[in-house]
């Protein structure tokens, strides 16, 4: 509203019966809340509708920004780079007062940004940082590094090797997201800080000799892609021996593995499967935790996250202090990013019951 619309006023009296009229027209929240904001519009940019967890965010977003008197402009690139820049352009042309952007892909958005500055329109980068450019006011997260660490210990404590209960060696491959998304590195990162110990005295043996990131990465998060690798890995590494254990970083790339192990003959009891991890807490992976299959999930309550980057627009159209709690770790190459980190939560089989139905997260119904 600030600086894109005052410019448009001709005198301070139009700028001021503007503002009355843009009140009238705001969606939701209470009167006071309507009047603050004025009838701004928030631009949504969400990476795709393939993965179930995108379309709540986007939907959660939504919601928490009506709930404060905003209108809304929610679009899906489809993991379609161009579609999603083209959506933000428009976005811009139409006048949003901020954008709240999951990028695709977090170092192409340099110019569209730059698009949005010469705007003076704000841009909080939502759960994927995005890159090399400066014009990014805020991020809004996960403790991402924290995710890797949560999956790498849970494989680490089932396997008996931090108690000291068994010995191993034990086999054990390693999945990564996709390299364009600069969550992938913290996510893997945590996880082989973990597990180097392990891996240093051979009681944890990668059999395909892929341990480093750029030979582990999934393109967009796809499960078919990683299938298709998982069935390589056991053809040309395994024969008669058997996987134990497998670092997934995301429930989709963990159903694929599955998909490409029972092929193999895992999930009997001669052959049962080996620990999967995830994350996302998605309704597939929970169901397959439920029968035994993926055993643990990385949960992240999407609702605060929704919450947090509704309340960090609302924070700038407002001129308040814009509420943080990590300035120093988030570098995009261009800036190091402020940022608002919510913490990451290890599920299972145990647990599933209290942290995701007992919360709301999800309904029981939703997983018979």
């Amino acid at each position: 509203m600030r600086t894109r619309r005052a410019a448009l006023a001709v005198t301070a009296v139009s700028l001021v019966l503007s503002l009355a009229a843009c009140g009238q027209s705001s969606e939701g929240g209470s009167k006071d809340d309507t009047k603050d904001s004025g009838g701004s519009t928030i631009g949504i940019s969400m990476p795709t509708k393939s993965s179930e967890r995108w379309i709540a965010d986007g939907n959660n977003v939504v919601s928490e920004l009506k709930k404060l008197g905003y209108k809304t402009d929610l679009q899906y690139g489809e993991d379609n780079v161009a579609q999603q820049v083209a959506q933000i352009e428009n976005m811009i042309t139409k006048g949003v007062d901020v954008l709240v952007i999951a990028a695709i892909d977090g170092s192409a958005l340099s110019d569209v940004l730059q698009q949005a500055a010469d705007q003076n329109i704000k841009v909080i980068s939502y759960d994927r940082l995005i890159l090399g450019t400066k014009n990014v006011d805020y991020y809004a997260s996960f403790d991402n590094e924290k995710v890797g660490v949560l999956q790498a210990t849970y494989l680490i404590d089932k396997l008996g090797l931090k108690d000291g209960s068994k010995k191993g060696p034990f086999n054990i491959e390693l999945f990564a997201g996709s390299s364009d998304d600069n969550n992938t590195q913290y996510f893997f990162n945590g996880a082989m800080k973990t597990l180097k110990p392990y891996l240093d005295d051979k009681r944890l043996v990668v059999r395909s000799g892929q341990t480093q990131l750029n030979q582990v990465t999934t393109l967009r998060w796809d499960g078919g892609t990683a299938q298709k690798r998982m069935d390589d890995l056991l053809t040309k590494s395994y024969g008669s021996q058997n996987v134990d254990a497998v670092l997934s970083p995301y429930d989709g790339i963990s159903i694929g593995i599955l998909s490409s192990l029972r092929s193999d003959g895992y999930g009997t009891s001669a052959k049962p499967y080996p620990l999967v991890t995830g994350q996302d807490a998605e309704v597939a992976s929970v169901k397959s935790i439920i029968a035994g299959q993926q055993t643990m999930t990385v949960y992240k309550d999407i609702r605060l996250l929704a919450r947090t980057a509704a309340q960090m627009a609302d924070a700038m159209l407002k001129d308040k202090k814009v509420e943080v709690n990590d300035e120093n770790s988030y570098n995009n190459k261009a800036k190091v990013v402020p940022a608002y980190l919510l913490k990451p939560v290890s599920v299972d089989k145990e647990n599933y019951q209290k942290e995701l139905v007992d919360s709301g997260y999800l309904k029981a119904s939703d997983l018979k």
